[in-house]
C-alpha cells in the first residue's frame, strides 16, 4: 500500500477518536497510578509464592473456629471471611503464614470509582461500553498504521530502531516515542478491544460449550497425594470451606485455570471443571490492560498513556505545519509558463517553492505551483522547476510517490527547460537521492531540456538555496531575491543567552571575542552553530560556536554595515539576547581519529579553540591558522595554544600572517608540510576546515593536487568518507 494511504488512514483515525482517546488516556493514567499505589499497602506476605494451601489452611483452622471463604486478589492480598472465638464476623486481610489480621479491605474512593466508571463506559452504560470498545479498536488501527509509517520511514524492520534525524520537535519525538511506546500501546488497544467484545458476549457460544465440561475424577489405586500440599496459595483465587466435618462436604477451590472439589480428609480431587479459555484470556487481558498485578507494568502503562496524549498534540502539530504551506495559486496551470512542482514530507520544501512563486508572479510572470503527484500536461509551460525533498532512505516524499509514473504518462507537447532542486539532510546516507532520480528521468524525456545541474540544499539552508537562485537567474535573466533572510523561517521558542564577556574593538583590531552563557538544559559542542535574529525579523545570522568552560564563545569580525556583527558588538556584559543553537554534528571533533589537522582563517578559528580545550583524550591535534596581521587577539591565540601544548591537548600550532613583512598564507603551510598531510590521509586522519569559502577552495585544490601527485584517492572520496570536514562561509 502507498505511503499516502497509511498517512491519511493514520490521520483520519486520530481525528475521529482524539477526544475519546484524551479522556481514556487521562483516566487511564489515574487508574495506573492507583494500581501502583495499591502495591505499597502492607498486606502482602514475604515469600508469598512459596506458601502452600496446606500451610495456610492449617493455620487459619486453628485460629478461627468457623471459616466461610478465603480469597486471593490480584495484589496477592489474602482475605478471610470467618467467625472468631467470640462470635464476631471477620472480613479482613490476613497473614497466610500466621493467620494474623493485617487490616480490613477498603473500598475504592468515590473519585477512583468515578474515574473507573468513566473510563469503562463514559457513564453511558452499555452504549458507552460499546463506544469505548470501538475507540480501543481504532487505537489498535492507529498504532498499526503508525507502525507502517515508521517502517516506511526507516526502510524496513531491520532499521526500526536506527537513528531518527531531528527536523523539528513534534516530528522527532512523534517518531522516537512512537517506536518506544508501540508495544505497550498495542497491548492496551488489543486488550481493551477484547474486554469489550467479551462484555457483549462475543464469545458466548464457545464459552457455554466449555462450561458444561465437568469431569469426575476417579479415586487412584495408589496412595493419594493431597492437593493441599502440592498447590501453592498463589495459584488459588478463592477457597470455599465445607460447612461441616462430614467427608461428603468438599472444599471448592477456584484456581486460575480450573475449579476443583477436594475431599477435606484425604485432599484428593473429587471433581474438576476446566475454566473456559475465554475466561483465562479475559483475566490475562484485564491484568495487562490495568497493570493491577505488577507495579512496573502499571508504570509502563501510565507512561504509554502520557505518550498517547503527546502523540495527539504532536500529530496535529505536524498536520498544521504541513497545512501552513498550502499552495495558493493565482493563475491556472493551463495558462502558466512557469510550472513549479513541489514534493515535501512536512511542508518545508513548499515554503521555499511558495517564495519563488510569489516573486515570479510579482515580476509579471504567469506561474503555477503543483504537488509532484499532480503532474499533468502543461500546454503553455516554458520552464519547470522541481523542488523535492527525499523521504526515508532515498524515497519519494508522500506527495511525490506517483510522480515518476506520471512523468511517463504525461509527455509534454513542446520543449521545456527544467531545473531540479533537492532538499535533504547530509545526516542521511541517501542525501537528496530522489531529486537526482527525478533529474535522471526528466533527462530521458525528449521534450525536456536541462537548464542546470541538480542543486542540493542541506538542512533547509537558505544560503545554499540562494546559490541555486543565482545560477537560475543568470540562465533565465529573471531576477529573484538572493537575500537568505527572505527564505529563512524564524523559529519559535528561542532561548535566552546572557553576555558574560566581550573584548574591545579598536582601530587596529576589528575582531572581537564574545562569551555567552546558555541555560543549564542547553546542550552544545564546539562546531555547532548559533543563530541570532538581530533585527527581530526573519533575517538570520549564523556563527560557529566554540565551547569554552561550558559557555558559548564566538569570534566575530566587525563589518561597517554588518547586521549581525554590529548587533553583537553593541552588547555589554549582563545583556541578554534570544537565539537558537543548531546542532552541527557533521562538524564535531573526531575523537577516534588517529590525528587531526584543524585549518582556519580569520574568525573560523572559533570552533577550533573550543575543540582543543575539550580534547580530554589528548588525541594528536595540529592547528593551522591564517590571519592578516599580528594583533592583540592573535597574540591571545598564541598564548592559548602554548598553554594547550603544555597540557598535551594540542600537538603543534602553525601561524600564517598574510600582511606582515614575511607574509605567507595557510596554503603555504600546507605545501610546506606535504608529507604530514599525505600521511594523515593515508592513515585515516581527519582534516577540518573552517573559515572563508575562498580559503576552503584553495586548501582543497592544494590537497587534491598533492593526492594526484602521490597517486592517492581524489579529495572528493576523502570528503565522502568523512576524512575532510568543512564549515565555511
Amino acid at each position: 500500500m502507498t505511503l499516502s494511504f497509511w498517512r491519511y488512514t493514520h490521520l483520519a483515525l486520530a481525528l475521529f477518536s482524539s477526544l475519546f482517546l484524551i479522556a481514556a488516556s487521562v483516566t487511564g493514567i489515574i487508574l495506573a497510578v492507583d494500581a501502583m499505589q495499591e502495591k505499597t499497602l502492607p498486606y502482602k506476605t514475604a515469600d508469598f509464592d512459596k506458601i502452600t494451601l496446606a500451610q495456610t489452611l492449617t493455620v487459619v483452622k486453628k485460629t478461627y473456629p468457623e471459616i466461610t471463604e478465603l480469597s486471593v486478589d490480584h495484589n496477592q492480598f489474602v482475605t478471610l471471611q470467618a467467625i472468631d472465638e467470640d462470635g464476631n464476623d471477620i472480613n479482613a486481610y490476613i497473614n497466610p503464614k500466621t493467620g494474623k489480621q493485617l487490616g480490613k479491605p477498603i473500598k475504592k474512593s468515590e473519585f477512583i470509582q468515578w474515574v473507573t466508571g468513566f473510563h469503562r463506559s463514559l457513564f453511558l452504560h452499555e452504549t458507552g461500553r460499546f463506544v469505548v470498545g470501538v475507540i480501543s479498536f481504532l487505537l489498535l488501527l492507529i498504532a498499526l498504521s503508525g507502525f507502517a509509517l515508521v517502517l516506511n520511514r526507516q526502510k524496513g524492520i531491520r532499521n526500526f530502531f536506527s537513528k531518527v534525524i531531528k527536523e523539528y520537535f513534534a516530528q522527532y519525538y512523534h517518531v522516537v516515542l512512537g517506536k518506544l511506546a508501540l508495544i505497550p500501546i498495542l497491548i492496551i488497544a488489543l486488550t481493551g478491544t477484547y474486554l469489550s467484545l467479551e462484555r457483549f458476549n462475543f464469545f458466548m457460544e464457545k464459552n457455554n460449550k466449555q462450561k458444561e465440561k465437568t469431569e469426575i475424577v476417579k479415586p487412584s489405586k495408589n496412595k493419594t497425594v493431597s492437593v493441599f500440599t502440592t498447590t501453592l496459595l498463589a495459584d488459588a483465587k478463592k477457597i470455599e470451606f465445607p460447612f461441616t466435618d462430614d467427608p461428603e462436604e468438599y472444599y471448592i477451590i477456584q484456581l486460575k485455570d480450573r475449579e476443583i472439589e477436594v475431599n477435606q480428609v484425604t485432599g484428593a480431587v473429587v471433581t474438576e471443571k476446566r475454566a473456559p479459555m475465554t475466561g483465562q484470556l479475559s483475566d490475562l487481558s484485564l491484568n495487562l490492560h490495568t497493570g493491577r498485578t505488577n507495579a512496573i507494568w502499571a508504570f509502563i502503562l501510565a507512561i504509554a498513556a502520557v505518550n498517547i496524549l503527546f502523540f495527539i498534540y504532536s500529530g496535529f502539530a505536524i498536520t498544521l505545519k504541513r497545512r501552513s504551506s498550502r499552495i495558493k495559486n493565482k493563475f491556472k496551470a493551463g495558462e502558466s509558463e512557469f510550472i513549479l512542482l513541489a514534493g515535501s514530507e512536512n511542508g518545508s520544501t513548499l515554503r521555499f517553492a511558495n517564495a519563488i512563486l510569489k516573486q515570479l508572479i510579482g515580476d509579471g510572470k504567469k506561474a503555477f505551483l503543483y504537488e509532484l503527484n499532480s503532474f499533468t500536461v502543461f500546454p503553455k509551460a516554458q520552464h519547470i522547476i522541481v523542488f523535492s525533498s527525499t523521504h526515508g532512505l532515498g524515497d519519494a516524499p508522500f506527495n511525490g510517490s506517483k510522480f515518476l509514473s506520471l512523468l511517463n504518462k504525461n509527455p509534454q507537447q513542446q520543449k521545456i527547460h527544467y531545473s531540479v532542486v533537492g532538499f535533504g539532510s547530509k545526516a542521511y546516507p541517501d542525501f537528496c537521492e530522489f531529486a537526482f532520480e527525478i533529474d535522471k528521468q526528466l533527462a530521458s524525456q525528449n521534450w525536456a531540456e536541462r537548464l542546470l545541474e541538480v542543486q542540493t540544499v542541506n538542512d533547509k539552508s537558505a544560503a545554499e538555496f540562494v546559490e541555486w537562485i543565482k545560477l537560475w537567474s543568470k540562465e533565465t535573466a529573471i531576477p529573484l531575491s538572493t537575500t537568505p533572510s527572505l527564505y529563512n523561517h524564524v523559529p519559535k521558542g528561542l532561548q535566552k543567552l546572557m553576555v558574560l564577556d566581550k573584548t574591545i574593538v579598536s582601530e587596529n583590531e576589528q575582531t572581537f571575542i564574545l562569551t555567552l552563557r546558555a541555560n543549564m538544559r542547553a546542550k552544545f559542542n564546539s562546531g555547532d552553530l548559533l543563530a541570532i535574529y538581530p533585527a527581530n525579523d526573519t533575517r538570520e545570522r549564523l556563527y560557529s560556536i566554540g565551547k569554552h568552560s561550558g559557555n558559548i564563545q564566538l569570534v566575530v569580525k566587525l563589518h561597517p554595515n554588518g547586521l549581525g556583527s554590529q548587533f553583537l558588538n553593541n552588547l555589554i556584559p549582563g545583556n541578554t539576547i534570544k537565539a537558537r543553537i543548531i546542532n552541527n554534528k557533521a562538524f564535531h571533533f573526531p575523537e577516534k581519529a588517529p590525528k587531526t589537522a584543524l585549518i582556519s582563517n580569520g574568525t573560523g578559528i572559533a570552533p577550533f579553540l573550543g575543540m582543543i580545550e575539550q580534547n580530554k583524550t589528548k588525541s594528536e591535534t595540529h592547528l593551522y591558522a591564517g590571519f592578516r596581521m599580528e594583533t592583540e587577539t592573535v597574540s591571545g591565540y598564541k598564548k592559548f595554544t602554548e598553554e594547550m601544548i603544555r597540557k598535551q591537548k594540542l600537538h603543534s600550532f602553525h601561524l600564517a600572517l598574510s600582511r606582515e613583512a614575511e607574509h605567507f598564507y595557510v596554503m603555504d603551510l600546507i605545501k610546506r608540510d606535504t608529507d604530514f598531510f599525505i600521511d594523515l590521509l593515508q592513515h585515516g586522519g581527519v582534516i577540518m576546515i573552517c573559515g572563508s569559502l575562498a580559503m576552503q577552495k584553495d586548501v582543497e585544490a592544494i590537497l587534491d593536487n598533492l593526492c594526484q601527485e602521490k597517486k592517492m584517492k581524489s579529495i572528493s572520496e576523502y570528503k565522502n568518507n568523512g576524512q575532510i570536514l568543512t564549515d565555511c562561509y
